[in-house]
């Protein structure tokens, strides 16, 4: 019940009371001294319920004042704030988490008829769920993970050493370990709580939550990860500041059982082979020696991360070979205006071509894409069926040539490339790569086992790819080959051009790609791909019988 609900009670009560026996109680001083008691219950209710309407009123002067300052600053650049993963997760949680609070706040008093109009207004207005939220934190892990980035150092706004906003609170870290924690990571949950941890003494008087619920998160956290001592420890510190809670209760018992098990086995091995080994549960942990491991030695997940972060370079023996050159494909127009093209790798041949999408047809694709974007799909390969992936974040849509004449001239462009027809082509497909947008490791072509894939379209085949960029990426966004360990960054109106199959028309491994997290920025790319079916002259199949790489695998 509300303090002010309790005061209005109390207040009926003693209207009754005075009613019912006024007549009587004037009559003796001890009536008369149990009224003062009523008036006594009365005054301290009411300062309880200005108290709390103060502090209600004053948390939500902070809230607005917090939004009104975030909302000005993404007002005067709202592309600038939004590529910046950190604003839009906090964008996401201020219109979740933050506003749930904030709804609470207003129901306790005559807000409760704004807060119905608001509800109201949700069919007009966007709101993220509870599952934006998630996918917003999930982003910002992967993020951290692939770019190497410390805890400490996102919390404050700084992203590969670059300040991008004002940072997060302890409620925000809190909110991210319990996102993670809600995943089943509980390696993040425990690097966000103990950050949550070390900015609560900062913030005591301006966050909602305690050291008690961070200590409940951060003990079964770690005890997940294998250290019940360390559990143990916190949850005895938690059980200090709330001796009645309940599951810390019953985890403590937990875990002082499980080190005696590991005591008693630890014992029973000494007993076997003579040793005088420290209890397992008291041992210290010392970190093993790292093995430097070679290119060839890394999982593909290892290389991929590293080719993300600029990490792996290609070797000077190669690159003195790759050459830039004007071509002009003995097309009359690029006689006059020829391609400026750039290898970025010999075999599998893969190129760049530079300033072939212009500005004015950048924005008319966008313009065009934008209303019908949806969650990007990945293809079954066992149905052929389309379907979402978490391994895949990013949202597109697919435009037609006869819809405008920019999309016509931009598909068509692709012919003068490639040197190969379009017309078995598929639709230009148009992508904008959100918070940590990225795509793993995959084929554009169809393996042999996806016998469904393309089935519908009838032209056979990918054959080939063409990747226009249609915007910087401040930082991130690279497509990277992880079988050939090179990466490709992001430059406004340039092209990628690569062969998917070989000429005898199996399947290159070899251009097995990914797309970055994009780490701060936005990324809009375009894709083209082109078919077997129509290229038969442009590109005449080879009759050598070419060993195709064996595929391990998306990892």
């Amino acid at each position: 019940m509300s303090a002010q609900r309790r005061w209005l009670l109390v207040w009926i009560l003693a209207m009754a009371c005075q009613q019912v026996t006024w007549a009587e109680l004037y009559t003796a001083l001890v009536d008369m001294e149990e009224l003062l008691e009523t008036e006594s219950v009365l005054i301290d209710t009411l300062h309880g319920y200005i108290s709390a309407q103060e502090h209600r009123l004053a948390t939500l002067r902070r809230n607005v004042e917090d939004y009104a300052r975030e909302h000005e600053e993404a007002s005067r650049n709202i592309q600038q704030y939004l590529s910046n993963p950190i604003n839009a997760y906090l964008l996401v949680k201020r219109l979740t988490t933050d506003w749930r609070r904030v709804e609470e706040l207003i129901t306790e008093d005559v807000g409760k008829a704004f807060v119905a109009n608001i509800t109201n207004s949700r069919s007009d207005l966007k709101f993220p769920t509870e599952e934006d939220l998630n996918g917003a934190a999930v982003a910002l892990m992967r993020l951290q993970d692939t770019y190497k980035l410390e805890t400490a150092q996102v919390a404050r706004g700084v992203l590969n050493g670059v300040q991008y906003s004002t940072g997060l609170s302890a409620g925000d870290c809190f909110e991210l370990g319990r996102q993670s924690y809600n995943n089943g990571d509980y390696y993040h949950t425990v690097l966000w709580m103990q950050e949550a941890m070390d900015r609560l003494q900062e913030e005591q008087n301006r966050t909602t939550i305690s050291k008690p619920d961070i200590l409940e998160y951060l003990a079964f956290s770690t005890y997940m990860q294998g250290n019940v001592v360390r559990a143990l420890s916190m949850t005895n510190e938690l059980l200090e500041l709330v001796p009645t809670h309940q599951r810390a209760l019953g985890n403590r018992a937990y875990y002082q059982e499980e080190i005696q098990k590991r005591t008693n086995e630890s014992r029973r091995k000494r007993g076997e082979d003579g040793t005088k080994d420290t209890p397992a549960a008291d041992q210290p942990f010392t970190v093993p020696e790292k093995k430097i491991k070679s290119l060839n030695e890394m999982t593909e997940r290892e290389r991929y991360k590293m080719l993300c972060r600029g990490e792996i370079t290609m070797p000077l023996s190669l690159q003195k070979d790759l050459r830039c050159r004007y071509v002009d494909r003995g097309i009359p127009f690029l006689k006059i205006a020829p391609f400026k093209e750039e290898e970025a790798y010999l075999d599998p041949r893969i190129v760049i071509y530079h300033d072939v999408i212009y500005d004015e047809e950048i924005e008319t694709i966008k313009r065009m894409a934008q209303p019908r974007f949806k969650r990007a799909t990945v293809q079954n390969y066992k149905t052929g069926e389309l379907e979402i992936a978490n391994y895949r974040i990013s949202k597109s849509a697919w435009l037609q040539e006869h819809e405008h004449k920019h999309v016509r001239a931009v598909s068509q462009r692709v012919e003068h490339m490639t040197s190969m027809t379009i017309d078995t082509a598929e639709e230009l497909q148009v992508v904008n790569y959100g918070i940590g947008g990225h795509y793993e490791p995959h084929f554009d072509f169809a393996r042999r086992e996806e016998k469904n894939a393309f089935k519908s379209l009838g032209t056979g085949n990918r054959i080939a790819t063409v990747l226009y960029y249609m915007s910087d990426v401040e930082q991130g966004g690279g497509t990277v080959f992880t079988k050939i360990n090179i990466a490709l960054w992001p430059k406004k109106g340039s092209a990628a051009f690569w062969y998917n199959l070989k000429p005898n028309g199996e399947g290159d491994y070899r251009t097995r790609h990914a797309a970055c997290p994009v780490l701060t920025g936005s990324k809009w790319v375009a894709n083209k791909w082109l078919h077997e079916r129509g290229q038969e002259f442009h590109r005449p199949c080879t009759l050598e019988n070419q060993p195709a790489d064996i595929d391990d695998g998306r990892y």
